[in-house]
């Protein structure tokens, strides 16, 4: 839309050939607040990609280690008691 005043003095207002406004398209297109490309990469923290997701795969296997360490170290104690500890046999082991 132009504007432009006639010999009198009257504001006219021209209208667009195409029907584009930019005053439309700039409102129906908001506040841009931050960073314009934010939508865009938003795919990157989210699903597989989430911070959580990224720690859990950065050690694989650490979860089955530390169970079966914990389980070889009660079965040792059960099953394989230290017999010397306690006794004084004379520095004899």
């Amino acid at each position: 839309m132009v504007e432009w005043a006639n010999d009198i003095g009257e504001m006219w207002v021209r209208p667009s050939l195409t029907g584009f406004d930019p005053k439309k398209l700039a409102a129906a297109a908001g506040n841009s607040k931050g960073d314009p490309w934010e939508r865009n990469e938003q795919w990157r923290y989210t699903g597989p990609f989430s911070r959580w997701n990224r720690f859990k795969g950065s050690f694989p296997g650490l979860g089955i280690a530390t169970v079966a360490f914990a389980g070889y170290c009660v079965a040792e104690a059960v099953f394989f008691p230290e017999e010397h500890h306690g006794h004084d046999d004379g520095g004899h082991h």
